[in-house]
Parts: C-alpha cells; structure tokens; sequence
C-alpha cells in the first residue's frame, strides 16, 4: 500500500467546506458592514469570520492552494488587530476584505472547473497590508466588572461583546453549570446545556472552571456560560439544569478611556475548537452520490408500478393474488420511505440559497447609487439542491431589476415622501408539501403600464396578470438606455423559463403605482419524483404533477357557456362556473387531436392568478412517478415536460398543463402530438 499522501482525494470535500466558509464570511462581513452604518463595532462577527478564514486558510494549505492561503493569510492579520481593537473595522477594510472573498471565492470556482488557480493578486495583498484598524480610545467607554481569572480569559473583543449588549440594553448574565454523574444519567451535559441555552441567549464565552470536589461537584468542574439575553432567570435556570441563584448578573463601569492593549489577549483561534465541536454528527456527501441514489431509487419506483401490474393480471384470471398484493404494498409503502430519506438528504436550507442575497443587493446599491435596504426571511423552508440551483438565477433578475428599475434615486424618493433607503424584501414558507412560494416585493414606482405597453408596441394591459404576459416577453425592456446592471432585455423572460418552463412552477406579479412590485414564485420543492395525477383523455393517459393542479371539479354540462373564441385552433373554448368564478375550460382530447369518449372532468390550474380548465375524460389515481425529461429539441412540445414509465414499458407523457395554458391562451404555440 502507497504511503504517498494525495490532496486530489480531499478535493471534493474541500470545495464543499470551502463555499460553506466562504458564505459564512460574507454574512458575517455584512453584519460587520451594517453595524458599521449605525456606529458600532461587531465583534462576534469578527471573531465569526476570523474562524472561517482560518479554516479556509488550513483547509487550502491541505490540498496545496498556496493562492488561497495568501489571501486568507493578509485577511486573517487584518481581522487578528480588528479582534485585538474589540471588532473595530473601517469601511475601507470591509472593502479591502470582501475583496479579498471574492478573490478566494474565484479560486475555489476555478479549482471546482478544474482550471488554473490564478496567483494571489498583488494590489490586493498590499491593500490588505495597508489598512488601518478604526479605533477611538479617546472616547468614554465602559469595562466590564468580573472576577480577574475569568476577565483574563477573555478577549477584547469578548469584554467588547457583552459590554455593547449591556449598553444595547440586554441583560449581561453569568449561568454555572455543574456537570455530575447523576446530571449526565438524565442526559444533561455541558453539549445539551449549551444547545438549549443557545436558543434563548447569545453565548459569548464557556469558561471551563476548576473547583474543589464536593457534593455538588464531584468531579472538581464547573462550567460558567457569560451570554447576553432577554430571557427570565427560571427560563434560563430550567435550560441550564440549575437555580435561578446560580444566575448572576455582570456589571459594568464607566471609564474614561478605553483600555490600552498591552496584554497579548487569546485570539479567535483558541475558539475554533468550539466551533468545529457544534458540526458533529453531519456528514457531507458529494451530490453525484446522491444523484445515483436518486436513479437507483426511480428504478426501484418503476418496479413497483411492473409488480402492481402484474398482480393486477394474476387477479383478472382468477388467481388468489391476496398474499402477494399485501406483499407488493408493503414493498410500495417501503419505496416511498425511502424517497422521502433521500429526499431529505438532497434538500438544502432556502435560508442559504438566499445568503448570497444582501451581497448582491450591496453591489447593485453602490453601482445605481441607491441606499436599499434587504430583508430575509426565508424560515425553516428546504428545496431540493437541483431546484435552488436552477431558481437562483431568477432570484437574481429580480432582485435586479428591484433595485436597478424599481427603486427610485434617493432624492425622488424625498420628494414623494418615502424613506431615502429603499427597500428590497425576500419571503418564502412551503405552501404545501410540494411547493414552495417565494415572493419578492419592493416599495419603488411600481410597473408603469403605459410605458411597458408602449415599449412593446402592444395595448396597455388590463390587469397584472396580462402585464406579466407582456413584460415577460424575450427581448423586452423598459429602460430607455441600458446600464451596467439591466436594461438590456435579458431579465424577466429568463424568469419565467426558469420558474414556469424549466421547473412547471408558476409565475405571478402584483403591482401598483408608487407603491411597489411583487413577484410570486411557485416552484416544486423537487422535480426528479414527484407526486402526479394521471389520467385519460381519448385513448391515451397522461400525467400531471399535484404541485401544478389546483384543483379536480366536476363538469357540468348545463352550466357551461361558450366563449368568443369558440373556434380556436385548439378546439372550442367554454367557460364554467366555479363558486361564483368564472373559469376558461378547454379539452384535452381537442388540444392533442384525440377522439374523445365525452369530458365530465377538469383539471383547474392557475396561471399568472388565473384559473384555467382542462377537460379529461377520467381520474387513473394519484402516484409517485420518475419524470424523465425530453432532451432532444426536435421532440419538445410546448405543454409536455417530459415523459415517465408507469410500469407497462410504455412512455407516458408529462404535461405541463401551465405552460400549456399560456401557450393556449395567447394561441401561438404547437401542441398537436
């Protein structure tokens, strides 16, 4: 066996734990960023992005980007006298730092493509070199009052920390922990004590303690939490296995001076053990891994739907089929166990999908010269990694033209009474099991209709839904000259492709004048398996995802009406009643030139906040199915997305029935099969 030790087979890893550190660090920057706007120093964000240069910096050394760790080495010195100066940044330095992450992030790209890793950029390494830590020790400060062993234990920027929360009015606290044999049985520990403390309080520092052994203390050990809360004592008592008496409250005094820093003070690298200490129990998997268990598992659904055929046949010849039918569904309910577990391991946060949000808001307020302002709040909500990464695109378009169209200049918005800092607000929840909604809404000008309508050459559109239709159109802008940012056309039918044909989500826009723009997102929290309806029209079954139908409705044929558009290229338009709504109805038989047996079903899907109405002649049932897409573009049909197996060896075509009715109601696509 070969001793020769080879970074390449730490490379995927690397490049994992890579982009984690490095979204970290620009959250932390802009934390650092933002509390520098209001004056303050953040030095928990210091400390936080001090701890994953520095594992960037290790990580990179490991695999031999010596780029990389020149970087976060002149990074990790600038953050190193930040954290001695209690986390004081210039914005010159937040410049020069992010910079410096996009320089790392380029790399990391770089070495994910397998292409050259540039050299670390000179200028930058010098602009590193070169900054000058902001410090005001002429200004009246506060110390924080403690016992001289713990106050030594902690670092400037830890005194920093629990001093501003005291001034910011939190309540600056000092919580012991005695760990015992009998408290360890009850599976209470300094790990547990933590976590639950963490839910309620920021922790600043875990001072391991030790003390004469005792009753109460058999193993001579006691832990002393210093955090920053809001919360009652008995709350924090009851989280800490302790009494409201081993809660003490951590003054401060008023000095006239900050405190010189002649003390060499512990730095943000005697923390890191705790940090990586919190990442236990999580293993990193490659997503191609994950990818081949995906197919394995969509071969093993497609079994299913061959042995329910199967036994199927054995019944219809009179065969008693009782044993093995419980066996089949059992096998059924055992597959879709095992969808579920590695659909979940494929899902990712929404919350960091969005992380990378108010870095780019950032760049787009400096380039237009427009103060705005983000807001997040993306909850627990989780997406399938191949679904963020096909949505985030349109995420940024609209983000993009938010700020760059929208938003107005800060002295317009003076003028019409608004705050100067616009505002750009990003919300998603998982509307069902499904789906996700994600919505993003600003307070700029609103969409003038007018002017979109003239920039198309088309009539002014009636309502949201129509102008949506026209501004989603590919080419057009509405900006008269383009800029570094938009305006080139490029945006919102991108949008549409990704969320609506790419995806078989759903696109939606809701604005008024002078008062701002939403985008609605509707997208499959998977796409790969997903939940379906099939059924019949003609001869021929289809399927179609749960996600993209509304709603099953009966047919009634007395309450139908025939509409103007009776003689469509797609057969004969109706509109039906639905709790006082009136909905457009078409046939699925006509559209695809099917004989039909008679519709007294339809299919209601919405489209832009329409309904719309498909007739079919009848419900199969409601299954699991492997879509597989139709690469091939001489085979691609507006309204079918791709095509599946429901165990008879035959394809079956997915229909996108959204697609299918924008392409119906502007009556310019081909769906004849």
């Amino acid at each position: 066996m070969s001793s020769a030790f080879d970074a390449s087979e730490f490379l995927a890893g690397y490049l994992v734990e890579a982009e984690e550190h490095l979204s970290a660090s620009t959250t932390n920057l802009l934390a650092v960023e933002a509390s520098l706007r209001k004056g303050e120093n953040n030095p928990r964000a210091v400390r936080e992005l001090f701890r994953s240069l520095h594992t960037i910096k290790g990580l990179s050394a490991m695999v031999g980007v010596e780029p990389i760790v020149d970087i976060a080495h002149a990074m990790e010195t600038v953050l190193r006298l930040a954290d001695r100066a209690a986390g004081a940044l210039t914005a010159p330095a937040v410049d020069a730092l992010l910079s410096g992450l996009r320089a790392i992030g380029e790399r990391v790209r770089a070495l994910s493509a397998k292409a050259p890793v540039m050299p670390a950029p000179p200028q930058l390494l010098d602009a590193l070199a070169a900054l000058e830590i902001a410090r005001s020790p002429e200004a009246p400060t506060r110390e924080l009052e403690l016992e001289p062993e713990l106050l030594a234990k902690l670092s400037p920027a830890e005194k920093a920390q629990i001093v501003q929360g005291a001034e910011a009015g939190r309540r600056a606290l000092r919580v012991d922990f005695t760990p015992s044999p009998a408290r360890a049985a009850e599976g209470i520990n300094i790990t547990t004590v933590r976590e639950r403390i963490n839910a309620m309080a920021e922790i600043v520092k875990v001072l391991p303690l030790s003390m004469p052994a005792s009753d109460a203390a058999p193993g001579g050990l006691t832990f002393a939490l210093l955090i920053l809360t809001d919360a009652a004592d008995e709350q924090l008592a009851g989280a800490a296995a302790t009494t409201p008496a081993q809660i003490r409250e951590l003054q401060t005094r008023r000095t006239a001076l900050a405190a010189p820093l002649a003390e060499e003070p512990p730095t943000a690298e005697e923390d890191l053990g705790e940090t990586e200490g919190r990442k236990r129990g999580i293993v990193r998997v490659d997503v191609a891994r994950l990818d081949d268990a995906l197919e394995r598992l969509s071969a093993l659904v497609i079994t299913r739907f061959r042995l329910e055929r199967a036994v199927d046949a054995l019944a219809a010849q009179g065969v008693n089929v009782g044993e093995l039918g419980d066996i089949v569904k059992g096998y059924g309910r055992q597959v879709r166990d095992l969808r579920g577990a590695i659909m979940r391991a494929r899902m990712v946060p929404v919350s960091e999908l969005l992380d990378r949000v108010p870095l780019i808001v950032r760049g787009l307020s400096r380039a237009t010269n427009k103060p705005v302002r983000v807001e997040i709040d993306a909850g627990q909500a989780e997406l399938d990694k191949a679904v963020a990464e096909r949505i985030f695109p349109a995420i940024v378009h609209l983000i993009r033209n938010a700020v760059d169209h929208a938003i107005e200049p800060p002295a317009e918005r003076k003028r019409l009474g608004k705050p100067e800092e616009g505002l750009v607000r990003v919300t998603c929840f998982e509307r069902s099991t499904t789906q996700l909604e994600l919505c993003i809404t600003d307070d700029g000008r609103g969409i003038d209709r007018e002017a979109a309508a003239r920039r198309a050459g088309r009539p002014v559109p009636e309502d949201d839904a129509a102008l949506l239709d026209l501004i989603t159109l590919p080419g057009l802008t509405t900006l008269d000259q383009a800029t570094k940012t938009s305006g080139r056309g490029l945006g919102m039918d991108i949008v549409k492709r990704a969320a609506v044909d790419q995806l078989g989500g759903a696109l939606s826009l809701r604005t008024k004048r002078g008062a701002g723009t939403t985008f609605t997102l509707l997208v499959p929290l998977t796409i790969t398996i997903v939940d379906a309806f099939s059924f019949v029209c003609g001869e021929q079954t289809f399927v179609a995802p749960v996600a993209a139908i509304e709603e099953i409705v009966d047919v009634v044929p007395g309450g139908l009406v025939r509409g103007p558009s009776r003689h469509t290229r797609f057969g004969e338009v109706q509109f039906m009643e639905r709790r006082g709504e009136i909905v457009p109805l078409v046939s699925l038989s006509s559209v695809f030139s099917l004989a039909s047996r008679g519709d007294p079903k339809a299919l209601v899907v919405r489209r832009n906040g329409t309904p719309f109405a498909f007739a079919i002649h009848r419900v199969v049932g409601q299954q699991e199915v492997v879509i597989r897409p139709l690469e091939d573009p001489l085979v691609k049909v507006t309204g079918v997305s791709g095509s599946t197996d429901l165990g008879d060896g035959r394809p079956t075509l997915v229909l996108d029935l959204v697609a299918l009715s924008s392409a119906i109601s502007h009556n310019r696509a081909e769906v004849s099969l």
